[in-house]
């Protein structure tokens, strides 16, 4: 009696088990069959469609993205896209099932970044489709046939892909990122197609160091990217040994005489003295005021700058930081003239207490101009100040703007500088040096190559720039 007992057990828990496995069979059978979106679904011509309302500040690219279709797909089946534009509240069929794309491995990252892509190609009427590391360039039509040569470029930028709450820059990076695709876009032509190998660098020099070891870069004939100096002296070394243009977008301190490939987008130090020192020699109203601290406690650029005037016989009066601070300066200043004021830091979290003093001194009846930084703009200063830029164009952005809206949406943060306007100039100025040209006229800046010393290339178009 105990063995039947038992036997019925066994049988029991066997039942059970199957059971558990056959409603979870059931389950996931049920989930590949609802494999759908929660969106309405319409029949068009024979043809199941997801009939999708858009949503505020949603454009063409996310849309894209949401339903992970290419861009020309949703064009195809929605034609007033092209005349009008994607607007917030209209109706628009979107195809349930997804086209095949031959690719590589990729990895969306966020709606807007993809970690690494080569390029992806997706055939539709039996044409050629390019596209720059992103579905952003899918409406533009190349037939393989016609283009007679391919450029391979790489955007090296710290995405954070990997983290699970990305910080405010790793959003302007992917505003960058998508500033230079909508460049390849108004670049593409009939006699050339661009790739873009889009790569997360992160922050660490291992991820760099990975790249420069493997073969991932050798199709490229250019990179733009990097941020953190610890990364950019090993690729610097690595592009000046593959004879590959490399340019920074961000960094100012490279060694351009050892590193003939490199071209870096901000000034130098001694650009930007020599470019104030042009300006303070026009100024015939004026006179120079220097806050005098230790040599020690300058920072390198005002070091620079103070070797510059002193090169080109600009004449300074010092003033003791100490009798700045005790508000005893009359000693240095002049009422009948403009007082420039070169403080001792470029950094203004370590100015930031001089300011309501000379805003003080300014109130007495002094005119008071400071020199300050473009980063400075975003402080609440009230005195005038001069500053030098690379941030040098104001050329019409409409087209730009009406682009940037059909793709992205208001997706981008309206600060200064704007990173997508950045991006777009960068990516205009590095096609235009493999092309021959060294002179860009972008949307923000200006970028006019200069080679020094038989090295590498500098942005030679920094300007003066006022606020009052």
């Amino acid at each position: 009696m105990l063995l039947k007992v038992e036997s019925l057990k066994k049988m029991i828990v066997k039942s059970f088990k199957f059971g558990v496995l056959f409603l979870c069979s059931l389950f996931v059978m049920q989930t590949k069959a609802q494999d759908l979106l929660p969106y309405p679904l319409d029949t068009v011509n024979g043809e199941e469609m997801y009939r999708y309302e858009v949503e505020r500040s949603i454009g063409l690219y996310r849309i894209s993205v949401k339903f992970g279709i290419p861009q020309s797909e949703i064009i195809r089946y929605n034609p007033q896209i092209q005349e009008y534009g994607v607007r917030y509240g209209e109706s628009l069929m979107i195809p349930t099932h997804r086209p095949v794309i031959q690719q590589t491995e990729f990895k969306i990252v966020s709606e807007t970044v993809i970690e690494t892509v080569v390029s992806v190609e997706v055939p539709v009427s039996g044409e050629g489709l390019a596209v720059s590391g992103d579905t952003v360039l899918a409406d533009t039509l190349v037939s393989p046939a016609t283009s007679q040569r391919t450029v391979e470029l790489a955007l090296l930028l710290p995405f954070e892909s990997k983290q699970t709450k990305r910080s405010a820059n790793a959003e302007r990076m992917t505003e960058f990122y998508q500033g230079a695709l909508l460049a390849l876009q108004n670049l593409q032509n009939d006699s050339t197609l661009y790739r873009l190998r889009v790569i997360d660098t992160e922050r660490s020099e291992r991820r760099v160091n990975a790249l420069c070891d493997s073969t991932e870069l050798d199709s490229v004939q250019a990179i733009l990217g990097l941020v953190y100096p610890i990364q950019i002296e090993r690729m610097t070394e690595w592009c000046t040994a593959h004879n590959k243009p490399l340019l920074l977008p961000f960094s100012d301190d490279a060694d351009l005489a050892a590193h003939p490939q490199l071209l870096p987008f901000n000034s130098t130090d001694r650009q930007k003295a020599d470019t104030l020192c042009a300006w303070l020699q026009n100024q015939d109203s004026s006179r120079c005021v220097v806050v005098e601290v230790k040599e020690s406690d300058l920072t390198g650029s005002i070091r620079t700058l103070r070797k510059q005037l002193r090169a080109n016989g600009i004449a300074y009066k010092g003033m003791a930081l100490r009798d700045l601070l005790n508000d005893s300066v009359a000693y240095a200043l002049d009422t009948a003239m403009e007082n420039i004021i070169i403080l001792h830091s470029d950094k203004y979290q370590h100015v930031r207490m001089l300011i309501p003093h000379l805003e003080k001194l300014q109130q007495a009846g002094y005119r008071i101009r400071i020199v300050s930084q473009y980063a400075w703009l975003k402080e609440e200063i009230s005195l005038p100040q001069v500053y030098t830029s690379v941030f040098t164009s104001e050329a019409d952005r409409a087209t730009y703007d009406t682009n940037w809206d059909l793709y992205f949406a208001n997706m981008h943060v309206r600060e200064t500088p704007r990173y997508d306007l950045l991006g777009y100039d960068l990516m205009q100025a590095l096609v235009g040096w493999l092309n021959g040209t060294q002179e860009t006229h972008g949307l923000q800046s200006i970028i006019r190559w200069q080679q020094i010393e038989n090295g590498g290339y500098q942005n030679a178009c920094v300007a003066i720039k006022l606020k009052e």
